[in-house]
């Protein structure tokens, strides 16, 4: 098929893609994908959106199509990549003229252009810069605009490549054309000008966007393309002409250039460092007296506000301007810096700019005033922080206050408590002006409460000061209430005598309307006020409709609930009810959802037992958080699962409803994500509520997945895997090896083996040693199989196994394991097997080593005892502060009195398994079996054995 006709039939189609009607839109868009590796089909692409006269939307897509061919198909190594002819010719065809009149096409045509370059851009297509400096330079307004924005897109993709190779090449291209791109922004910056005072406003608009595309294109070459751009006498020039400009009317008319002006400052203080020394002085002069002096009255305007600031801050903070600890190991260019700015920083300077930042930037705006009577909430929202708010004035201004009063708190602080001084008794409420300034004071004092420690006695103050205006019940007077609080908040845990607590928790914070500034006094309580506070803050919850409020009340009952224990649970009656509802209401709020489960995950700590009432509500909460065939998984699963897990700890019994949402942990064990641990830890709380009735359900589905796991896990997660057997073999020894028959060949096997990791060959011999002590006719039935399989006699595999397990004893760090060994070894004793009685000197050093880890001397007796030894079940004395035990926690010291471990002595077991082998053998065989062990050995088990 000819150019024409290919041209004719690939029109159609885009038409038909464009088109509303969606019988003939699917198979376009189909045909189209086909097209995609055919060879021409990117020349016709090009030729259609480069012809004006065709509808604008069929043009849009074909460069849509062009474009992302050249992701897929232009590489050389992809699959069906374009031959170097067609990739010539397309060359060719995008550079020939820069006329596109509908600017949407314009800026993505510059796009794919640049994506070309960044893949052929100087070796396949060195005409390509060339020809675009050719064409900036051309009369034509609309030519020379798109040349001006392909160059600028050009430079932002070639600046953007981060291979050493890729950024030399930038440099040599920096070093060609800078000075054409400084002759090109000082040239239009003229234009602009002239035509601002000609009144020319459309031809002045016209040069500032050609203005600010040079600029950006020198913003890039100037940041990226010099190695030591200090050296580069043009690259340090432009920079001075930033800071100082041509003409005031620039700044005070345009904030776009302004702004751009401040970024390519920013960028190079980021990137060269060093370089920028020599701009600190003008830099520092230039943001100061714009912010800080009568300079910048009437002229300023905020984000060029938080530009100069940031200026300031990044200054202050660059680790490569601090001098070292001892100033001769500083490098030169830390100390000139240092000097620079110390001399800069002199008393009246840094005492202005302290006065100015509190009495200036801290006051609260009129928007600000006017949003907090119109909605509470959302003024609340906007003081915590969204991610817009976060490049605002406020914060900007606060970071750099804490900056300066940091580094210069000699200075400052005598600054800011005159001020503190100038403002004590209360306020006159008729005065908005010292209402918004003592809110600006205060605000500057809780931000340095770590700063003013030593200057500031916060426990008078409170007494005689914040405490009288926290009762100032006037209207308007709620803005310095709201401060106080928050202030109180911000010192509370720096210097605040606790016997002062009461007066505070009995004010009117405990009536107080304003919804955030209470949250941070209220996180240390006295169990006193716990039923009015908890009583305010579920009213508070109910009444605050914004999400991020309920969030932040639901985190602070979390909190309340964290401190005080089972003590809550007088109170949460009502809280209990409404969270069922907060959790319907929230169905399209995740991060509510996720604030929701964190206060179940403490209520049900806090009500150990009694959270049963909550099932329920509680476990279709835990069912749709963990299960990943529903969306809000990826957002709620990480906290559903830890409510899982605490649920499962405090439960007093299993019921049919806690088995039935096991089965979301199949497809979550797939997963192998972060949360794989809380998975195990839910799997082994199940086996210590219920073995039998957890394992006979889930046995079987769990072997399956822990097979598929132990193929592609890490050492960590196959000892997470073999806990669980473990842990199922010491709750239940019978049951537990039935259940998970099918993993226990491979754990002998690495016992054989020789397992080099440590830790997974100790869980091996804590397996085998639970099956060997309390199931030994599984053992043996264990042995046949693997001597079967292995084509070995049992015999043989067995002395295998003994071997191995002496040997790698010392992998065995857990005192409770090396007992076990010890036991499981001895409990092969007495025995006429040769096998065994070969082993005999191992198996008593095992002892020994044992003894010497669990053997301790009792005090009362004079006599040493087995100080694992567990002989009955105590509730532990908890002091205040610590957390009462779980049902798990109890479940697990009933079934320790059970286990050998800590029901047997291991002092009285050696003797007894000695003995019999002595009454086995006689005492002439058994002595000649005793000589095999060292003697040394042998003396420190008779003083172990002594008195028995």
């Amino acid at each position: 098929m000819d150019m024409d006709s290919a041209r004719l039939v690939v029109l159609q189609t885009l038409t038909q893609a464009t088109s509303q009607d969606t019988a003939g839109l699917k198979p376009a868009e189909e045909q189209l994908k086909q097209w995609e590796t055919q060879p021409g089909f990117y020349s016709v692409l090009l030729n259609i959106f480069n012809n004006h006269m065709l509808d604008v939307n069929v043009r849009w897509l074909a460069v849509l199509y062009f474009k992302n061919g050249i992701d897929r198909y232009w590489r050389r190594v992809a699959p069906h990549s374009l031959s170097e002819e067609e990739k010539t010719s397309l060359r060719a065809g995008l550079i020939t003229n820069f006329n596109e009149p509908v600017n949407q096409i314009a800026t993505q045509i510059a796009v794919l252009i640049a994506k070309v370059a960044r893949l052929d851009c100087p070796r396949q297509w060195p005409e390509l810069i060339p020809i675009l400096m050719e064409s900036v330079k051309g009369q034509d307004g609309l030519q020379q605009h798109r040349a001006l924005l392909t160059f600028y897109h050009v430079t932002k993709t070639l600046a953007s490549k981060r291979l050493a190779q890729d950024r030399r090449l930038f440099e040599d291209l920096a070093s060609g054309i800078y000075s054409f791109a400084c002759s090109l922004w000082s040239h239009h910056t003229d234009c602009f000008l002239q035509q601002i005072y000609a009144s020319d406003e459309a031809a002045a608009l016209s040069s500032l966007e050609r203005t600010l595309l040079s600029l950006k294109v020198l913003r890039k070459l100037t940041v990226h393309g010099f190695q030591t751009p200090q050296q580069n006498m043009e690259v340090m020039c432009i920079l001075w002409f930033i800071i100082f400009g041509k003409d005031g009317t620039c700044r005070e008319k345009l904030e776009k250039t302004i702004i751009l002006y401040t970024k390519v400052l920013l960028d190079f203080l980021d990137y060269h460092p060093v370089a920028f020394i020599s701009l600190i002085q003008q830099s520092l002069e230039f943001a100061v007296s714009y912010l800080f002096t009568h300079v910048g009255e009437g002229v300023t305007f905020e984000r060029f506000t938080v530009q100069c600031m940031n200026l300031i801050k990044m200054i202050l903070q660059n680790h490569t301007y601090k001098p070292a600890k001892n100033i001769e190991d500083s490098k030169p260019e830390s100390l000139e810096a240092h000097n620079i700015k110390t001399a800069f920083f002199t008393h009246p300077t840094l005492t202005e700019i302290g006065r100015r930042l509190v009495s200036h930037y801290f006051l609260l705006t009129e928007e600000e005033l006017a949003l907090w009577e119109e909605d509470p909430e959302g003024f609340a929202v906007e003081e915590t922080g969204g991610d817009s708010w976060k490049y605002s004035l406020r914060p900007c201004t606060e970071v750099l206050f804490l900056d300066l009063f940091h580094k210069f708190s000699q200075t400052m602080t005598p600054v800011l408590l005159e001020m503190v001084q100038n403002l004590q008794g209360p306020t006159n409420v008729e005065d908005p002006v010292q209402l918004l300034i003592k809110d600006a004071v205060y605000n500057a004092v809780g931000l340095a409460a770590y700063d003013l420690f030593d200057n500031v006695d916060f426990d008078e103050w409170f007494k005689n000061q914040l405490l009288g205006e926290l009762q100032v019940s006037h209207h308007r007077y709620k803005l310095i209430r709201r401060r106080v609080i928050w202030l109180i908040g911000q010192w509370i845990s720096v210097k605040f005598k606790s016997d002062l607590r009461p007066l505070l928790y009995e004010t009117r914070i405990l009536n107080s309307n304003d919804l955030k500034d209470v949250f941070r006094a209220l996180s240390l309580i006295y169990f006193l006020y716990l039923e009015s506070i908890f009583g305010l803050l579920f009213q508070l919850l109910q009444q605050v409709t914004e999400c991020d409020t309920k969030m932040q009340v639901l985190h602070v009952i979390s909190c309340v609930i964290e401190r005080v224990h089972i003590q809550i649970r007088p109170y949460v009656g009502c809280l209990v009810q409404y969270l069922p509802l907060l959790w319907k209401q929230s169905e399209d709020h995740n991060m509510l959802r996720c604030a929701i489960l964190t206060t179940l995950i403490h209520l049900v700590q806090g009500l150990g037992s009694e959270s049963k009432n909550l099932y329920p509500f509680l476990l279709p909460v835990i069912q749709l958080s963990t299960d990943v065939s529903q969306s809000p998984h990826v957002y709620l699963m990480e906290d559903g699962l830890e409510l899982w897990l605490v649920t499962l700890e405090n439960s007093p019994a299993i019921t049919p409803e806690l088995l039935r949402i096991f089965p979301n942990m199949s497809a979550l064990l797939e997963l192998t994500s972060e949360n794989m641990r809380t998975c195990f830890q839910i799997i082994n709380a199940y086996i210590y509520l219920s073995a039998t009735d957890f394992l006979q359900n889930y046995a079987e589905a769990l072997c399956r997945s822990f097979c598929h796991l132990l193929k592609d896990i890490t050492n960590e997660g196959q000892v997470q895997v073999l806990k669980v057997v473990e842990i199922a073999l010491k709750v239940s020894p019978i049951l537990g090896a039935h259940m998970f028959q099918p993993l226990l060949p491979a754990v002998l096997r690495g016992v054989v083996d020789g397992e080099r990791y440590p830790v997974v060959m100790s869980t091996y011999l804590g397996i085998t040693g639970r099956v060997l002590l309390q199931n030994s006719s599984f053992f043996s039935s264990l042995l046949t199989q693997m001597a079967s399989e292995c084509n070995q006699g049992i015999d043989q595999l067995l002395g295998n196994v003994i071997e191995m397990w002496v040997d790698r004893m010392d992998n065995i760090t857990q005192p409770e394991r090396r007992k076990l060994s010890s036991l499981a070894l001895l409990s092969l004793l007495p025995s006429d097997n040769s096998v065994i009685q070969d082993k005999f000197c191992g198996i008593v050093n095992i002892c020994v080593e044992a003894l010497h880890d669990v053997m301790t001397e009792d005090s009362d007796t004079g006599t040493s005892r087995d100080c694992m030894l567990m002989s009955n079940f105590e509730e532990p004395k908890l002091s205040e502060d610590e957390e009462p035990p779980t049902e798990q926690d109890k479940r697990k010291k009933l079934l320790a009195l059970e286990d050998p471990v800590h029901s047997v002595s291991l002092q009285q077991f050696v003797y007894e398994k000695l003995k019999a082998q002595q009454a086995l053998m006689g005492d002439q065989a058994f002595g000649v079996l005793m000589e095999t062990v060292d003697t040394e050995i042998v003396r420190q088990l008779q003083e172990f054995l002594r008195g028995l």
